[in-house]
Protein backbone atom coordinates (compact mmCIF):
# COMPACT_ATOMS: atom_id res chain seq x y z
CA UNK A 1 0.00 0.00 0.00
CA UNK A 2 3.11 2.40 0.71
CA UNK A 3 4.37 1.54 -2.40
CA UNK A 4 1.43 2.04 -4.41
CA UNK A 5 0.63 5.32 -2.33
CA UNK A 6 4.13 6.60 -3.01
CA UNK A 7 4.01 6.25 -6.38
CA UNK A 8 0.78 5.18 -8.20
CA UNK A 9 0.88 2.71 -10.47
CA UNK A 10 -1.47 3.43 -13.70
CA UNK A 11 -2.71 -0.35 -13.16
CA UNK A 12 -2.82 -2.92 -10.31
CA UNK A 13 -3.36 -6.62 -10.45
CA UNK A 14 -3.97 -7.69 -7.25
CA UNK A 15 -5.56 -11.46 -5.74
CA UNK A 16 -8.63 -11.47 -3.79
CA UNK A 17 -7.00 -13.53 -0.99
CA UNK A 18 -3.54 -12.30 0.83
CA UNK A 19 -2.31 -12.30 4.61
CA UNK A 20 -2.95 -9.27 6.68
CA UNK A 21 -5.26 -7.18 3.96
CA UNK A 22 -7.29 -8.57 1.60
CA UNK A 23 -7.76 -8.07 -1.85
CA UNK A 24 -10.95 -5.95 -1.36
CA UNK A 25 -9.60 -3.95 1.70
CA UNK A 26 -6.85 -3.59 -0.55
CA UNK A 27 -8.94 -2.08 -3.23
CA UNK A 28 -11.10 -0.10 -0.71
CA UNK A 29 -8.17 1.80 1.11
CA UNK A 30 -6.48 2.62 -2.04
CA UNK A 31 -9.38 4.02 -3.57
CA UNK A 32 -9.80 5.87 -0.27
CA UNK A 33 -6.42 7.82 -0.02
CA UNK A 34 -5.48 7.84 -3.96
CA UNK A 35 -7.74 10.29 -5.70
CA UNK A 36 -5.78 12.41 -7.79
CA UNK A 37 -4.34 9.81 -10.24
CA UNK A 38 -6.66 7.03 -11.50
CA UNK A 39 -5.29 3.52 -11.05
CA UNK A 40 -7.17 0.69 -13.34
CA UNK A 41 -7.69 -2.30 -10.09
CA UNK A 42 -8.03 -6.40 -11.66
CA UNK A 43 -9.11 -8.65 -8.82
CA UNK A 44 -7.89 -11.96 -9.12
CA UNK A 45 -9.93 -14.69 -7.66
CA UNK A 46 -11.57 -18.05 -7.46
CA UNK A 47 -15.08 -16.28 -7.05
CA UNK A 48 -17.33 -16.18 -9.36
CA UNK A 49 -20.90 -16.02 -7.58
CA UNK A 50 -22.49 -12.96 -8.58
CA UNK A 51 -23.00 -11.08 -5.23
CA UNK A 52 -18.77 -11.61 -4.78
CA UNK A 53 -18.43 -9.96 -7.98
CA UNK A 54 -20.64 -6.98 -6.89
CA UNK A 55 -19.19 -6.58 -3.61
CA UNK A 56 -15.57 -5.82 -6.02
CA UNK A 57 -17.00 -3.71 -7.67
CA UNK A 58 -18.37 -1.82 -5.01
CA UNK A 59 -15.18 -1.67 -3.32
CA UNK A 60 -13.28 -0.02 -6.29
CA UNK A 61 -12.66 -3.20 -8.36
CA UNK A 62 -12.76 -1.96 -12.51
CA UNK A 63 -12.49 -5.91 -13.09
CA UNK A 64 -12.30 -9.30 -12.64
CA UNK A 65 -9.90 -12.43 -13.29
CA UNK A 66 -10.94 -15.84 -12.71
CA UNK A 67 -8.64 -17.71 -11.59
CA UNK A 68 -6.61 -20.16 -13.41
CA UNK A 69 -5.55 -17.09 -15.16
CA UNK A 70 -5.16 -17.45 -18.84
CA UNK A 71 -2.84 -15.18 -20.52
CA UNK A 72 -4.42 -14.02 -23.47
CA UNK A 73 -7.44 -13.52 -21.21
CA UNK A 74 -4.99 -11.50 -18.79
CA UNK A 75 -3.61 -9.45 -21.86
CA UNK A 76 -6.73 -8.52 -23.22
CA UNK A 77 -8.05 -7.82 -20.16
CA UNK A 78 -4.78 -5.08 -19.56
CA UNK A 79 -4.88 -4.11 -22.92
CA UNK A 80 -8.72 -3.09 -21.73
CA UNK A 81 -8.11 -1.36 -18.53
CA UNK A 82 -5.49 0.40 -21.18
CA UNK A 83 -7.59 1.96 -23.34
CA UNK A 84 -9.61 2.89 -20.11
CA UNK A 85 -6.65 4.33 -18.70
CA UNK A 86 -5.98 6.43 -22.40
CA UNK A 87 -9.96 7.64 -22.17
CA UNK A 88 -9.81 8.60 -18.89
CA UNK A 89 -6.54 10.73 -19.36
CA UNK A 90 -7.56 12.64 -22.26
CA UNK A 91 -10.86 13.36 -20.85
CA UNK A 92 -9.00 14.75 -17.63
CA UNK A 93 -6.49 16.94 -19.79
CA UNK A 94 -10.17 18.04 -21.72
CA UNK A 95 -11.23 18.88 -18.42
CA UNK A 96 -8.19 20.57 -17.43
CA UNK A 97 -8.75 22.62 -20.41
CA UNK A 98 -12.26 23.54 -19.78
CA UNK A 99 -10.97 24.90 -16.60
CA UNK A 100 -8.55 26.71 -17.25
CA UNK A 101 -10.73 28.14 -19.99
CA UNK A 102 -13.22 28.91 -17.40
CA UNK A 103 -11.15 30.42 -14.86
CA UNK A 104 -9.57 32.76 -17.81
CA UNK A 105 -13.83 33.48 -18.81
CA UNK A 106 -13.91 34.68 -15.25
CA UNK A 107 -10.74 36.67 -15.33
CA UNK A 108 -11.89 38.76 -18.46
CA UNK A 109 -15.47 38.92 -17.25
CA UNK A 110 -14.37 40.06 -13.76
CA UNK A 111 -11.93 42.56 -15.84
CA UNK A 112 -14.73 43.89 -18.35
CA UNK A 113 -17.48 44.20 -15.04
CA UNK A 114 -15.07 46.44 -13.35
CA UNK A 115 -14.62 48.25 -16.81
CA UNK A 116 -18.72 48.03 -16.88
CA UNK A 117 -19.05 49.66 -13.26
CA UNK A 118 -16.13 52.61 -13.83
CA UNK A 119 -18.14 52.78 -17.25
CA UNK A 120 -21.46 53.82 -15.21
CA UNK A 121 -19.73 55.92 -12.84
CA UNK A 122 -18.96 57.93 -16.06
CA UNK A 123 -22.65 57.80 -17.24
CA UNK A 124 -23.75 58.70 -13.90
CA UNK A 125 -21.27 62.18 -14.40
CA UNK A 126 -23.10 63.05 -17.33
CA UNK A 127 -25.91 63.97 -15.01
CA UNK A 128 -23.87 65.98 -12.45
CA UNK A 129 -26.78 67.11 -10.43
CA UNK A 130 -31.26 64.97 -10.36
CA UNK A 131 -32.53 68.41 -9.52
CA UNK A 132 -31.92 72.28 -9.83
CA UNK A 133 -34.10 75.04 -8.46
CA UNK A 134 -34.12 78.14 -10.84
CA UNK A 135 -36.82 80.32 -8.71
CA UNK A 136 -39.69 80.17 -10.46
CA UNK A 137 -39.48 76.71 -11.78
CA UNK A 138 -37.55 73.39 -11.08
CA UNK A 139 -35.84 70.82 -12.87
CA UNK A 140 -35.75 67.49 -11.38
CA UNK A 141 -33.79 63.87 -13.42
CA UNK A 142 -35.03 60.51 -12.90
CA UNK A 143 -32.24 57.96 -14.64
CA UNK A 144 -32.37 54.04 -14.31
CA UNK A 145 -30.50 51.84 -16.20
CA UNK A 146 -31.49 48.28 -16.72
CA UNK A 147 -28.01 47.04 -17.03
CA UNK A 148 -24.40 48.57 -15.69
CA UNK A 149 -24.59 50.81 -18.10
CA UNK A 150 -27.65 52.33 -20.56
CA UNK A 151 -28.36 53.98 -23.39
CA UNK A 152 -30.85 56.99 -22.09
CA UNK A 153 -29.99 60.33 -21.22
CA UNK A 154 -31.43 63.22 -19.53
CA UNK A 155 -30.27 66.88 -18.65
CA UNK A 156 -30.76 70.87 -18.01
CA UNK A 157 -28.92 73.97 -18.99
CA UNK A 158 -29.36 77.34 -18.13
CA UNK A 159 -27.40 80.25 -19.78
CA UNK A 160 -29.35 82.72 -17.48
CA UNK A 161 -31.52 85.52 -18.01
CA UNK A 162 -34.82 83.59 -17.31
CA UNK A 163 -33.93 80.30 -20.32
CA UNK A 164 -33.84 76.90 -19.35
CA UNK A 165 -33.67 74.08 -21.94
CA UNK A 166 -34.16 70.14 -20.96
CA UNK A 167 -34.02 67.07 -22.39
CA UNK A 168 -34.75 63.20 -22.62
CA UNK A 169 -33.13 60.73 -24.99
CA UNK A 170 -33.17 57.33 -26.09
CA UNK A 171 -30.45 55.97 -27.67
CA UNK A 172 -31.49 52.63 -30.05
CA UNK A 173 -29.92 49.70 -28.75
CA UNK A 174 -28.21 48.58 -25.38
CA UNK A 175 -24.71 48.07 -24.00
CA UNK A 176 -21.78 49.70 -24.41
CA UNK A 177 -22.39 51.05 -28.14
CA UNK A 178 -25.16 52.58 -26.64
CA UNK A 179 -23.20 54.11 -23.59
CA UNK A 180 -21.15 55.57 -25.95
CA UNK A 181 -22.99 57.40 -27.91
CA UNK A 182 -24.59 58.48 -24.79
CA UNK A 183 -21.25 59.85 -23.37
CA UNK A 184 -21.10 61.42 -26.96
CA UNK A 185 -24.98 63.54 -26.29
CA UNK A 186 -23.74 64.46 -22.86
CA UNK A 187 -20.92 66.56 -24.67
CA UNK A 188 -23.34 67.72 -27.58
CA UNK A 189 -26.07 68.80 -25.04
CA UNK A 190 -23.01 69.97 -21.80
CA UNK A 191 -24.59 71.83 -18.97
CA UNK A 192 -21.05 72.76 -18.02
CA UNK A 193 -19.00 73.34 -21.21
CA UNK A 194 -21.23 75.81 -23.49
CA UNK A 195 -19.14 76.02 -26.23
CA UNK A 196 -19.60 72.77 -26.97
CA UNK A 197 -23.50 72.76 -25.99
CA UNK A 198 -25.48 72.07 -29.76
CA UNK A 199 -28.22 73.52 -27.76
CA UNK A 200 -26.46 77.11 -26.90
CA UNK A 201 -25.16 80.07 -29.45
CA UNK A 202 -22.90 82.76 -28.79
CA UNK A 203 -23.99 85.99 -29.92
CA UNK A 204 -22.11 89.21 -29.84
CA UNK A 205 -19.21 87.42 -28.54
CA UNK A 206 -20.33 87.84 -24.98
CA UNK A 207 -22.88 85.99 -24.16
CA UNK A 208 -25.03 82.31 -24.73
CA UNK A 209 -28.38 82.20 -25.78
CA UNK A 210 -30.58 78.88 -26.18
CA UNK A 211 -31.22 78.17 -30.05
CA UNK A 212 -34.70 77.25 -31.18
CA UNK A 213 -35.57 73.08 -30.74
CA UNK A 214 -36.24 72.63 -34.17
CA UNK A 215 -32.59 74.23 -34.81
CA UNK A 216 -30.83 71.76 -32.12
CA UNK A 217 -32.39 68.74 -33.36
CA UNK A 218 -31.58 69.66 -37.17
CA UNK A 219 -27.94 70.08 -35.88
CA UNK A 220 -27.64 66.94 -34.05
CA UNK A 221 -29.26 65.22 -37.04
CA UNK A 222 -26.79 66.20 -39.79
CA UNK A 223 -23.88 65.34 -37.19
CA UNK A 224 -24.83 61.90 -36.76
CA UNK A 225 -25.66 61.60 -40.62
CA UNK A 226 -21.99 63.12 -41.27
CA UNK A 227 -21.07 59.94 -39.31
CA UNK A 228 -20.61 57.49 -41.60
CA UNK A 229 -19.45 55.48 -38.86
CA UNK A 230 -22.25 55.48 -36.84
CA UNK A 231 -25.29 53.37 -37.25
CA UNK A 232 -27.45 54.44 -34.00
CA UNK A 233 -29.71 56.91 -33.78
CA UNK A 234 -31.72 58.47 -31.01
CA UNK A 235 -35.13 59.49 -29.94
CA UNK A 236 -35.69 62.93 -27.98
CA UNK A 237 -37.71 65.59 -26.42
CA UNK A 238 -35.81 68.52 -26.18
CA UNK A 239 -37.52 71.85 -24.52
CA UNK A 240 -37.04 75.50 -23.67
CA UNK A 241 -38.94 77.64 -21.61
CA UNK A 242 -38.68 81.49 -20.76
CA UNK A 243 -39.52 81.45 -17.22
CA UNK A 244 -41.24 85.05 -16.72
CA UNK A 245 -44.08 84.42 -19.81
CA UNK A 246 -44.01 80.83 -19.43
CA UNK A 247 -44.19 80.00 -23.26
CA UNK A 248 -42.67 76.67 -23.69
CA UNK A 249 -41.40 75.24 -26.73
CA UNK A 250 -40.51 71.90 -27.13
CA UNK A 251 -39.28 69.29 -30.45
CA UNK A 252 -40.53 65.85 -30.48
CA UNK A 253 -38.23 63.38 -32.84
CA UNK A 254 -39.58 60.12 -32.32
CA UNK A 255 -39.40 60.32 -28.58
CA UNK A 256 -42.74 59.07 -26.52
CA UNK A 257 -45.58 62.24 -26.13
CA UNK A 258 -44.56 64.48 -23.30
CA UNK A 259 -47.38 64.75 -20.35
CA UNK A 260 -48.82 67.62 -19.71
CA UNK A 261 -49.88 68.14 -16.01
CA UNK A 262 -51.70 70.91 -15.21
CA UNK A 263 -52.78 72.48 -11.54
CA UNK A 264 -55.75 70.60 -11.52
CA UNK A 265 -54.95 67.33 -11.92
CA UNK A 266 -55.79 67.50 -16.06
CA UNK A 267 -53.32 65.77 -18.11
CA UNK A 268 -52.82 66.05 -21.99
CA UNK A 269 -49.71 64.43 -23.91
CA UNK A 270 -48.24 66.84 -26.51
CA UNK A 271 -46.55 66.57 -29.42
CA UNK A 272 -46.63 65.13 -32.95
CA UNK A 273 -43.71 62.37 -32.80
CA UNK A 274 -41.29 63.27 -35.33
CA UNK A 275 -38.10 61.19 -36.98
CA UNK A 276 -35.57 59.38 -34.74
CA UNK A 277 -32.33 61.82 -34.68
CA UNK A 278 -29.72 60.25 -37.48
CA UNK A 279 -32.22 58.01 -39.03
CA UNK A 280 -33.09 60.46 -42.15
CA UNK A 281 -30.70 62.71 -43.77
CA UNK A 282 -31.93 66.13 -44.39
CA UNK A 283 -34.96 66.32 -42.34
CA UNK A 284 -36.99 69.27 -41.23
CA UNK A 285 -38.15 69.15 -37.96
CA UNK A 286 -41.08 71.26 -36.27
CA UNK A 287 -41.34 72.81 -32.99
CA UNK A 288 -44.51 73.35 -30.98
CA UNK A 289 -45.27 75.75 -28.50
CA UNK A 290 -47.21 75.66 -24.99
CA UNK A 291 -48.10 78.68 -22.41
CA UNK A 292 -47.35 76.49 -19.08
CA UNK A 293 -49.48 78.29 -16.18
CA UNK A 294 -48.81 78.24 -12.68
CA UNK A 295 -48.15 74.76 -10.91
CA UNK A 296 -48.29 73.22 -14.32
CA UNK A 297 -45.61 70.09 -14.73
CA UNK A 298 -44.57 68.73 -18.00
CA UNK A 299 -43.13 64.98 -17.93
CA UNK A 300 -40.49 64.25 -20.02
CA UNK A 301 -40.25 60.22 -19.99
CA UNK A 302 -38.37 57.17 -21.89
CA UNK A 303 -40.13 54.79 -23.62
CA UNK A 304 -39.05 52.16 -20.30
CA UNK A 305 -41.74 53.48 -18.37
CA UNK A 306 -44.63 52.74 -21.30
CA UNK A 307 -43.22 49.35 -22.60
CA UNK A 308 -42.60 47.81 -18.97
CA UNK A 309 -44.22 44.29 -18.76
CA UNK A 310 -47.40 43.74 -16.37
CA UNK A 311 -47.97 40.66 -14.70
CA UNK A 312 -50.62 39.82 -17.27
CA UNK A 313 -47.52 40.35 -19.89
CA UNK A 314 -49.25 43.01 -21.57
CA UNK A 315 -47.97 46.71 -21.37
CA UNK A 316 -48.08 49.61 -19.12
CA UNK A 317 -48.98 52.06 -22.39
CA UNK A 318 -49.63 55.62 -21.96
CA UNK A 319 -52.89 55.10 -20.07
CA UNK A 320 -50.97 53.37 -17.88
CA UNK A 321 -48.14 55.61 -17.29
CA UNK A 322 -51.25 58.27 -16.29
CA UNK A 323 -52.53 55.81 -13.86
CA UNK A 324 -49.49 55.47 -12.04
CA UNK A 325 -49.37 59.16 -11.69
CA UNK A 326 -52.56 59.32 -10.19
CA UNK A 327 -51.43 57.05 -7.27
CA UNK A 328 -48.29 59.38 -6.70
CA UNK A 329 -48.86 61.37 -3.65
CA UNK A 330 -50.61 65.10 -5.06
CA UNK A 331 -48.12 66.81 -2.21
CA UNK A 332 -44.82 65.44 -3.59
CA UNK A 333 -42.97 67.59 -6.45
CA UNK A 334 -39.49 67.26 -7.57
CA UNK A 335 -37.20 64.33 -6.99
CA UNK A 336 -39.61 62.63 -4.37
CA UNK A 337 -42.31 62.70 -7.16
CA UNK A 338 -39.96 60.84 -9.41
CA UNK A 339 -38.78 58.83 -7.13
CA UNK A 340 -42.56 57.73 -6.19
CA UNK A 341 -43.56 57.10 -9.69
CA UNK A 342 -40.63 54.64 -10.09
CA UNK A 343 -41.39 53.54 -7.10
CA UNK A 344 -45.38 52.46 -8.77
CA UNK A 345 -43.70 51.05 -11.85
CA UNK A 346 -41.46 48.35 -9.90
CA UNK A 347 -44.91 47.74 -7.97
CA UNK A 348 -47.04 46.72 -11.75
CA UNK A 349 -44.06 45.02 -13.03
CA UNK A 350 -44.08 41.75 -13.90
CA UNK A 351 -41.30 39.92 -11.63
CA UNK A 352 -41.05 37.26 -14.64
CA UNK A 353 -39.56 40.55 -17.28
CA UNK A 354 -38.48 42.51 -14.68
CA UNK A 355 -36.85 46.07 -16.08
CA UNK A 356 -35.71 45.15 -19.90
CA UNK A 357 -34.97 48.62 -20.66
CA UNK A 358 -33.64 51.75 -19.13
CA UNK A 359 -36.10 54.42 -17.51
CA UNK A 360 -35.61 57.67 -17.62
CA UNK A 361 -37.65 60.94 -16.64
CA UNK A 362 -37.18 65.16 -16.85
CA UNK A 363 -40.36 67.02 -14.86
CA UNK A 364 -40.38 70.80 -15.15
CA UNK A 365 -42.63 71.94 -12.70
CA UNK A 366 -43.41 75.73 -13.43
CA UNK A 367 -44.40 78.24 -10.39
CA UNK A 368 -45.03 81.25 -12.77
CA UNK A 369 -42.92 84.48 -13.16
Amino acid sequence: MEICLADPPDLILSDWMMPGMNGLEFCRAFREQSKDNYSYFILLTSKSEKNEVAEGLDAGADDFLTKPVSSDELRARISAGERILRMQRELSEKNRIVSDTLDELQRVYDAIDKDLMQARKIQESLVPELSRDFGSSTVSLLLKPCGHIGGDLVGMFSPGVNRVGFYSVDVSGHGITSAMMTARLGGYLSSTYFDQNVGMEKRFNRFYALRQPEEVASLLNARLIADTGIEEYFTMAYCIVDLRSGILKMVQAGHPHPLLIRKDGTTEFIGKGGVPVGLVPDITYSQEEVVMEKGDRLLLYSDGFTEARLENGEMLESEGLVDLIGKCNSNQTGQEFLDDLYWNLTQVMSPEFGLEDDVSATLFEYEGP
